[in-house]
């Protein structure tokens, strides 16, 4: 950093970065677990299944990320559902083939596929 002006251009940039940022969060975010645990227990599939499956159905408001270990261990592969004003949905022991219903039924469709939550995993 040589002068005044490109730390005002560094400033400029990092706060158009942080307004993409907070435009994202109101959006619904798919987060797997991908520590040790979960890729042992096969949560690169269902990442990759989770992902293809946004970007083929054209889901815009829809991000995908992974996430280290989230804690649970014997749950794995873990998905967390977060949509704005809503509870968060923790998916568990998913497949690729659950990670398409969660897709159509709770990504699209807003109805939590109930059967594959911790909740009713814990019961």
């Amino acid at each position: 950093m040589k002068s005044l002006a490109e730390l005002k251009a560094i400033r400029d940039k990092m706060q158009g970065q942080i307004g993409l940022r907070a435009e994202a969060e109101a959006n619904t975010r798919v987060i797997v677990g991908m520590a040790t645990c979960g890729i042992a227990s096969g949560a690169r599939p269902v990442l990759t299944a989770l992902s293809d499956a946004v970007l083929s159905k054209n889901l815009t408001d829809v991000s995908v990320t992974q996430t280290g270990c989230i804690g649970l261990c014997q749950y794995e592969p873990i998905v967390e559902v977060l949509q704005p004003g809503k509870e968060k949905v923790t998916y568990v022991k998913m497949t690729p083939e659950k990670a398409m219903e969660v897709v159509e039924q709770h990504l699209i469709r807003g109805q939590v596929v109930t059967e594959y939550t911790i909740q009713n995993v814990m019961k």
